[in-house]
């Protein structure tokens, strides 16, 4: 928070008091009761949203402010999981635990739904270098696992969309990081963490301390470090709870080909499937062509009943992280200067280094995948891999084509190493009238994308197809322990991917009262900006001639430079009535250019009420992902209308091919995209009915049009542009099951997303028992729709679309409620987290019979009656605070053991949506203690 000196006060309301004490965790009502008879001589403040100072932080712009008493009461250790636990988090948002993801290792905010590229992430109100690789291959965005939590003082969420005064690519809201300013003395911390199951440990602790006095010394500087390392945990450490440990859902009704994370199942009748353990081969003289499979599943598989339709099933929950191993070191410092009367020079330095590991499933041999020169087939056709002639898993006299799971080559492991720098060097302070700051930014990323465990195609032929083959011959399932070393560093090499971003940046704003309204004074801001930001991603090695047997292919590179200015009014033209105004110019070197306007009301005709409301509009021009050099093949699920027309299996198929299939997306940048273009509203209410209830309901509305999506996959599929496999139902061309889709970035007509945010706060005063404070954040999904030509699309509360949300869905409500009990040395917190349920189809409208993602084995649409159960967790906090520097803590999350829904659509993890990750961990506690010196 910036405090500046004050030009000219302007009279607090018993409302705006109020706020500010419920905004406050340790406000009594004694202090309230001194706060509103205080209404001169205030020192004024800086609000996330606008770069007037002001006497109050209540706004025309709806804004949540957590303070650091907010985050520690959810036991929350890192400002990652705190900001994803925000009612106004949704699809798209970016967790941590997908290490199976393009963006493994970060962990990145999606407000509204929108995505997390359209959700502008600050530091101190500056922007930060994005992460080094963008999530699905598109969306750029920043990394909130690079601060250290006890350098946060508070974190501002200004959620009414597009910024005139950050940024108008902030389409979605802006979330900004405020860290201290200052700090004297010294505070250590440190805790450990552990699950109910002893596993997932989490060693954590943190230096914080400064020294100088700026108002006496004239200089303050500190500094912040935070070191950690958590444990992973295997899926199938989870076998006590229900789906969550297993890939198998034969027990909850579904069949083998219909479980996602069940592999080696022969289906169609033999013809598909079949990539198990033991291998499996096509029948030469079978038409059509159908599997059988080699020996050894008893000695190989633990799977039981076997598959009955002949194939060898495996667990994918058995090779697969539930959480990755993480390792980090994350340090803030600053310093802080004094000269002249009200001036000041800072100076901040950052650096984070983080590694994730995370381990999946082995690699089949054959499947479908893309490059930049187009799929790649190596389950049929001239591409499909084959056991060779003479091959010892080759029972007959010519080449017949095999599928395989190669668990003898391990599974796959993703290591992600990232480095992230910022330095920032600025002036403020106040010269005559006017109050500026002005600074230079520089911030980097370094990531290093290490695998092993991967299959490089053209080795895999030749080891299995080739006699002669200078890498060896690959004895594959009971076979393989005869298999050298020197085989497995042929087939299987270490592959790179290397990814940078820079951020530089210059700013300047200045902000003055020009003189006196009914309401107070007329105040002005401007600023200029410019900066440079850089991103690039070399492809892993051998994707870029497509060799890698299912990686899909990722690379991008280049260079934006972007002018800016702006500027700002704020007119309070009565006592009642406070209007205020920005508008912003963006330029950007591609020739790209807009003026954005926003505005803002807010009327206050009585103490206890006030009403708000804004109007703003967006621009966000394409990312070199999405224009530049590069493409993207990766891996999703769709829905085959031709396998499975309105829900009934064509002649030949079965219930399996009415559910979600994957699939792999190639997808081509496109340099003809527009820029993206977004309105959003906003209007609510304020009230304070006693001096110790604050309410506030927004109700808001973002529309974005030319919105840059992957091109529809249904469309692509409808229009023929696909790659289907030979496994033809009864013989009819162009039945195979998809492997490819062919699609590129286009600009979607539009998305237009609507809710209602409701916040209540209630303090509770209990006399010599203490006090009581009770909150509750309520966010509502009215609609989430997108309009592709004439046809409009209803996501909100559906599981879908999987090309919008991650596969992860849009629940309408989330909800969370907290009470906090203060008495003496000892704080209490419990915190009450809901998640709706969603129909688990595409989007809404049409029967369930029909347009469900996934069946039971009797063809009945599940789970339930095609809707994912509703979930909520219950989490508990205490702090002690046994002498004046000693405090001990502790946390339970999910108190009460609650299991995560059944999800057997999402591929972001294994049988449960990650919405509800804490229920799939099980209860999780956290020890800890913090000493301050003075």
């Amino acid at each position: 928070m910036r405090h500046v000196p004050p030009h000219t006060a302007r009279r607090r309301t018993p409302l705006s008091a109020a706020l500010l004490v419920l905004l406050a965790p340790t406000a009594t009502l004694p202090a309230f009761a001194q706060e509103s008879e205080a209404p001169t001589n205030l020192d004024r403040i800086t609000v996330t949203g606008s770069n007037i100072p002001r006497t109050n932080t209540e706004t025309p712009s709806p804004v949540q402010v957590v303070t650091r008493q907010d985050i520690d009461r959810t036991g929350k250790t890192t400002v990652a999981e705190y900001l994803q636990t925000l009612t106004s988090d949704g699809a798209g948002s970016i967790p941590k635990t997908f290490g199976n993801g393009f963006a493994g290792g970060g962990a990145g905010i999606s407000l509204r739904g929108l995505g997390a590229g359209s959700t502008l992430v600050l530091l101190n109100g500056r922007r930060m270098a994005t992460y080094g690789l963008a999530d699905d291959g598109q969306k750029v965005f920043t990394d909130l696992s690079t601060i250290p939590l006890d350098a946060v003082e508070r974190v501002e969420v200004l959620k009414d969309g597009a910024s005139a005064i950050y940024g108008s690519d902030a389409i979605a809201g802006v979330v900004n990081i405020i860290l201290r300013t200052d700090f004297t003395g010294a505070i250590l911390r440190g805790s450990y963490g552990m699950s109910d199951d002893s596993d997932g440990n989490a060693r954590k602790a943190t230096l914080t301390a400064g020294t100088g006095n700026l108002a006496e010394d004239g200089w303050n500087a500190f500094f912040s470090l935070d070191v950690g390392k958590t444990d992973a945990i295997k899926a199938s450490d989870r076998s006590n709870r229900k789906w969550i440990g297993t890939g198998d859902l034969r027990p909850w009704g579904y069949s083998a080909g219909g479980s996602q994370f069940l592999g080696g199942a022969i289906t169609g009748g033999g013809t598909g499937g079949g990539s198990s353990q033991v291998g499996s081969v096509f029948v030469p003289g079978t038409d059509p062509a159908t599997l059988t499979s080699l020996p050894g599943c008893a000695q190989l598989s633990n799977v039981s009943p076997q598959d009955p339709g002949g194939g060898c099933l495996w667990d994918m929950a058995d090779w697969r992280d539930l959480t990755p191993e993480e390792k980090y070191v994350n340090l803030f410092a600053r310093g802080t200067f004094a000269f002249g009367e009200n001036s000041e020079v800072y100076t901040e330095f950052g650096y984070s280094k983080k590694e994730t590991v995370f381990h999946n499933t082995p690699s089949n041999v054959s499947g479908a995948w893309g490059y930049p020169g187009g799929p790649v087939n190596a389950n049929s056709g001239a591409g499909a891999v084959v056991l060779g002639v003479g091959h010892p898993d080759n029972p007959y006299d010519e080449p017949v084509r095999v599928r395989y799971n190669a668990a003898d080559v391990g599974g796959r492991v993703t290591d992600n190493t990232n480095e992230f720098f910022r330095f920032l060097a600025g002036v403020k302070g106040t010269w005559g009238d006017w109050d500026y700051d002005t600074a230079y930014l520089h911030s980097s990323t370094n990531l290093v994308n290490k695998r092993t465990g991967f299959l490089r195609y053209s080795a895999v032929q030749c080891a299995l197809g080739n006699a002669a083959c200078p890498g060896g011959v690959w004895n594959i399932g009971l076979g393989s322990d005869a298999n050298p070393q020197s085989l497995y560093d042929y087939i299987s090499p270490e592959i790179r991917a290397y990814a940078k971003s820079s951020l530089d940046m210059f700013d300047f704003t200045a902000s003055r009262a020009l003189y006196d309204l009914k309401g107070g004074p007329l105040s002005l801001a401007f600023g200029t900006e410019w900066r440079r930001t850089t991103n690039s991603l070399t492809p892993q090695t051998y994707t870029d001639v497509g060799d890698i047997i299912g990686l899909g292919y990722s690379a991008y590179d280049g260079t934006q430079n972007v002018y800016a200015g702006y500027l700002e009014l704020s007119a309070p033209i009565l006592e009642t009535l406070e209007l205020s105004g920005a508008v912003r110019y963006d330029k950007y070197e591609s020739g790209d250019d807009a003026v954005k306007p926003k505005v803002g009301f807010k009327w206050n005709p009585v103490d206890w009420f006030a009403l708000r409301g804004t109007y703003a509009e967006g621009f966000r021009a394409p990312n070199p992902a999405e224009n530049g050099d590069g493409g993207l093949a990766a891996f999703s699920n769709a829905l085959d209308p031709v396998r499975c027309p309105n829900g009934t299996p064509a002649p030949g198929g079965t219930a399996d091919d009415c559910g979600l299939q994957p699939v792999a997306i190639i997808t081509t940048p496109n340099p003809n995209l527009k820029p993206e273009e977004s309105k959003s509203y906003s209007l609510g209410i304020v009230l304070q009915p006693t001096r110790t209830t604050s309410i506030t309901v927004d109700a808001w509305r973002i529309k974005r049009t030319n919105e840059i999506a992957q091109g529809s996959t249904a469309d692509a599929i409808a229009a023929g542009d696909v790659l289907r496999d030979t496994d033809l139902l009864n013989g009819v061309p162009g039945t195979g099951s998809i492997l490819a889709i062919n699609t590129q970035y286009v600009n979607a007509n539009s998305s237009e997303v609507e809710g209602v945010d409701t916040d209540i706060r209630q303090d509770i005063p209990m006399g010599a028992y203490g006090d009581m404070r009770l909150d509750l954040q309520w966010s509502h999904i009215k609609k989430f729709e997108r309009t592709e030509g004439d046809i409009t699309h209803e996501y909100a509360g559906t599981h879908g679309n999987c090309d919008v949300t991650n596969c992860i869905g849009t629940p309408k409500d989330r909800v969370n409620f907290g009470a906090t009990w203060n008495y003496n040395a000892w704080t209490v917190s419990g915190i009450l987290n809901y998640i709706s349920s969603m129909d688990n189809t595409p989007e809404t409208g049409g029967s369930k019979d029909e347009t469900c993602l996934n069946f039971r084995a009797d063809g009945s649409p599940a789970p339930g009656d095609c809707e994912l159960a509703s979930f909520t967790t219950f989490d508990l906090s205490a702090n002690w605070k046994a002498t004046d520097a000693l405090e001990i803590f502790g946390s339970v999350q999910n108190v009460f053991d609650r299991t995560a829904p059944l999800d057997p659509a999402t591929y972001g993890a294994i049988n449960y949506n990650p919405l509800h990750f804490s229920g799939a961990i099980g209860r999780y506690f956290t020890v800890g203690a913090k000493y301050t010196w003075n």
